[in-house]
């Protein structure tokens, strides 16, 4: 679709000027956040995120896995990573399923 030029530009009003903050003033003046925008982490978010704050890892797994793969001997192992994704896919359907 076409739009041809406008006849009476002047009649317009600049987009600024009809423009007003969402909610008005009050809502702007509002620190609390709407009920809608909360966000809320589930136990195991929680536990993952308990466990990563303080920054600790484990630096002794980190080197071996390191130098296996630089040496070329790290091995993968199919069946492990097979059986934990359709662990994790069977949990996850399950919580739909409740």
């Amino acid at each position: 679709m076409k739009i041809g030029p406008l006849e009476n530009k002047s009649a317009l009003a600049p987009a600024s000027a009809e423009r007003k903050p969402a909610g008005g003033a009050a809502a702007a003046a509002s620190s609390s956040p709407e009920p809608s925008a909360k966000v809320e982490l589930s136990a195991a978010a929680s536990v993952i995120a308990s466990g990563l704050a303080d920054g600790s890892f484990d630096t002794q797994k980190v080197e071996r896995v390191t130098r296996a793969i630089r040496e070329g001997t790290f091995q993968i192992d199919a069946q492990a990573i097979a059986d934990r994704l359709i662990a994790n896919a069977s949990e996850l359907l399950g919580r739909g399923n409740q």
